[in-house]
């Protein structure tokens, strides 16, 4: 049977299906996702692990192996490598292309749960993972800045207001900041004076960790109510370390401030960051993988008006590089050549055939036929992207053939 006899014999249910197949794909064409490129990503797991002033060999010693040993016993595990740096430990994880993000992101949860026992127990924060690719581009960087507060506070505002909320978006996989100073009291020790005192640094630093441990203080324990006792003696400014005493040497205190100059700066002197010449604070956002940029992107800029609401008046937050601009722009060219290639093709069949009637066929099929594909595309999870426009432009020769 002829499949065109039957269209042809009931021209009303055949224009009504044009209809159909022209609407729902013009609709749908709102709702595809837009890309670069196909989402192919593989499954990829960031653990990070800090332990400040330790140097490489004891952070590749005590923490990065024992990390690896129970990584590597994970299912589905591609690839593995590690870098060992000054205070710090970065296991980069990837996975099989076939395997799913969340439940291998149980299976780190659970490795990082036995190994937690092997590491060292002066860890200021457990090891904690990011669902992201370290070679994946930021998709927007966020410049913060002020005229008249200070770069450290700038940065406590960032990571409490503006970085927390950037995370709880959905397909954002990390939020670091760049160019930031944390405050920090600075404690400079006077090698001299130490060398008097008969003290090291070792003897500097647990005299400051003890002062600043915060320990539960008991409770009172009466005939009708008990009373917990409740006293935060961490050190809080500059001149309780100076006061802070280190030891006793015959009767007399040596404080602090007799070995050692403290001030109140920032972790990281040698870290700055500017925006249109002036110092800010650089936020890069990065998705998680299989995440779509675009809407990542669009996410993103959504919630800045009400983030900027969240800051005083002198703090101004705005977009420095955004990377799904160059998409949009790449999409769009490619749709000025779709359209014209399907100019093109009615143009040419016009030339040959030199018979209006039977050009107006493929004028109608053409862009028909292509507005139909969105709606197989929509249900088969494919994104509008540079191939998928490609693919489509080369199609409108073959649907004349």
């Amino acid at each position: 049977m002829n499949i065109s006899r039957f269209f042809i014999l009931r021209p009303v249910a055949t224009t009504l299906l044009m209809l159909a197949l022209l609407f729902s794909g013009l609709l749908i064409w709102r709702f595809l996702p837009v890309s670069a490129l196909p989402q192919v990503d593989y499954p990829i797991i960031q653990v990070y692990t800090f332990q400040p002033g330790a140097n490489p060999d004891t952070v590749q010693r005590t923490i990065t192996a024992p990390l690896e040993r129970e990584m590597g016993k994970i299912a589905g595990l591609k690839q593995m490598s590690s870098n060992s740096s000054i205070g710090a430990s970065v296991i980069t994880l990837q996975f099989e292309l076939s395997a799913e993000l969340g439940v291998v992101e149980q299976e780190v949860q659970s490795a990082l749960s036995t190994a937690s026992s092997k590491l060292p127990n002066d860890l200021p924060t457990p090891p904690v993972y990011r669902k992201v690719n370290p070679a994946d581009v930021p998709v927007i960087t966020l410049a913060v800045s002020s005229d008249t507060l200070p770069l450290t506070t700038v940065y406590d505002m960032v990571d409490t207001r503006i970085a927390q909320k950037l995370s709880q978006l959905s397909g954002v996989g990390m939020v670091s900041l760049a160019g930031g100073q944390r405050p920090a009291i600075r404690v400079q020790m006077n090698p001299t004076a130490l060398a008097a005192y008969k003290m090291s640094a070792e003897d500097v630093r647990s005299a400051i960790n003890s002062a600043n441990a915060n320990q539960p203080k008991g409770s009172f324990d009466g005939p009708y109510r008990t009373t917990m006792l409740d006293a935060n003696d961490q050190i809080r400014s500059i001149a309780d370390y100076e006061n802070l005493i280190l030891r006793w040497n015959n009767g007399a205190p040596i404080r602090l401030k007799d070995v050692a100059q403290i001030q109140e700066g920032s972790e990281d002197r040698y870290m700055a960051a500017w925006a249109d010449q002036q110092s800010a604070i650089l936020v890069n956002v990065q998705r998680q993988p299989n995440a779509n940029v675009i809407q990542v992107a669009d996410q993103i800029k959504n919630v800045l008006p009400e983030l900027q609401k969240n800051l005083p008046e002198n703090v101004k937050i705005r977009v420095l590089t955004d990377r799904t601009e160059s998409i949009r722009s790449s999409i769009r060219d490619v749709q000025k050549e779709l359209v014209f290639a399907v100019c093109l093709v009615v143009m040419v069949t016009f030339l040959f055939l030199r018979n209006l009637s039977a050009t107006i066929i493929p004028s109608i099929a053409v862009p028909l036929s292509i507005i139909g594909t969105f709606v197989l595309m929509y249900f088969l999870g494919f994104s509008v992207n540079n191939l998928t426009l490609m693919a489509l432009t080369i199609a409108t020769g073959f649907v004349v053939d």
